[in-house]
C-alpha cells in the first residue's frame, strides 16, 4: 500500500505544482482530463465519471468556467442539460498536465521493462472494473 501510494503521489506531483501556481487543485485536473477526453460531456455524465455530488463539483467546475478554462452550454435538445468542453487555453493547460504524467510515466517504463509494465497494466485494468457502475 505504501508503494502505490508513494507512486501516485510521484505521478501527481508535477501536475500538483502547475495546477497550484493557477489556484487550481487535483479535482480541477480530474474535470479537465474528462472534459478533455470527451468534450460535449454532460454535468450528470461527468458527475459519474468522477463519482461525486453535484455540490462537490459546483465549485471547482465554476472556478473553470471563471477562468475561461471551461466552455459550459446549454444543450441544444434541453436548454437544462449543460455541455461541457475545454477552451483552447483549457486544452493546452490539460495537455500540459497529461505530457507531464506521460513524460513520468515514460522514465519509469524505461527502466522497469516491458513485462513490468504489462503487469503494471493488467493490474489497473482489473483495479478500474472493480468501480461501480
Amino acid at each position: 500500500m505504501e508503494a502505490f501510494f508513494g507512486a501516485y503521489r510521484a505521478f501527481t506531483a508535477k501536475p500538483d505544482e502547475m495546477l497550484a501556481r493557477r489556484g487550481l487543485s487535483r479535482v480541477h485536473h480530474r474535470i479537465l482530463f474528462f472534459i478533455a477526453h470527451q468534450p460535449g460531456l454532460s454535468v450528470s455524465e461527468l458527475l459519474v465519471h468522477l463519482g461525486v455530488t453535484k455540490q462537490a463539483l459546483n465549485i471547482p467546475l465554476r472556478q473553470l468556467v471563471e477562468m475561461q478554462l471551461v466552455d459550459s452550454a446549454p444543450a441544444a435538445d434541453d436548454k437544462r442539460k449543460r455541455l461541457l468542453a475545454l477552451t483552447p487555453d483549457g486544452a493546452k493547460l490539460e495537455q500540459k498536465l497529461r505530457r507531464e504524467q506521460i513524460r513520468t510515466l515514460e522514465q519509469v517504463f524505461e527502466e522497469v521493462g516491458e513485462d513490468a509494465v504489462a503487469g503494471w497494466l493488467k493490474v489497473n485494468e482489473a483495479l478500474a472494473k472493480r468501480l461501480p457502475g
